[in-house]
């Protein structure tokens, strides 16, 4: 892929707690300090080696009852980071529509899931990484701390970047822990 070179900086560090509603939290204190965009590459690369490394036939592992399979899980990474992404667009562009909240059960119970192959999923989680990363990397500096509305919450556009770094180690924490260890 070829590197944009009207990157600006995302503007002083880490969002404040103001600039999205609590429930994100958990997710923007998982990301280490630095440039986000660096962080997004970086994390993107190392779930694309964790995932690649999982055999295909575990692809539909579930560690417990009732529980996502693999698939499933990378699937709803996947989904969440297109909202997020497109919550982002959204607001960077000034829209000032509210936006909704997004049922994330639905959408794995709904999605293609476990008809895809790990393989598939993986090459999209990719894709839709690299997507993120261009729009990200293109917005001026005060598109960044555009603030929008989400599910009845304010929310800016670098607390998506977090939210979407956060939830992506949130999930391969997981994998991790309690899919890849059984």
């Amino acid at each position: 892929m070829v590197e944009s070179t009207a990157r600006v900086r995302v503007p002083a560090g880490r969002p404040d707690q103001s600039e999205y509603a609590t429930y994100f939290h958990t997710y923007v204190s998982l990301v280490p300090d630095g440039d986000i965009l660096d962080d997004l590459t970086r994390q993107g690369q190392a779930s694309i080696e964790l995932l690649s490394s999982v055999p295909e036939e575990k692809g539909d592992f579930r560690y417990a009852p009732g529980k996502w399979s693999i698939k499933e899980a990378l699937g709803h990474v996947i989904d969440a980071e297109r909202i997020f992404s497109y919550r982002a667009l959204r607001i960077a562009r000034n829209d000032p529509t509210p936006l909704a909240a997004f049922e994330q059960n639905a959408y794995v119970e709904f999605g293609p899931f476990s008809r895809c192959s790990l393989r598939e999923l993986i090459e999209e989680f990719q894709v839709v990484r690299q997507s993120t990363l261009c729009l990200f990397r293109v917005l001026d500096a005060s598109a960044w701390t555009r603030q929008g509305t989400v599910n009845n919450n304010a929310i800016t556009v670098r607390a998506l970047a977090y939210i979407i770094a956060g939830h992506a180690s949130h999930h391969m924490t997981i994998l991790r822990e309690r899919y890849l260890r059984a």
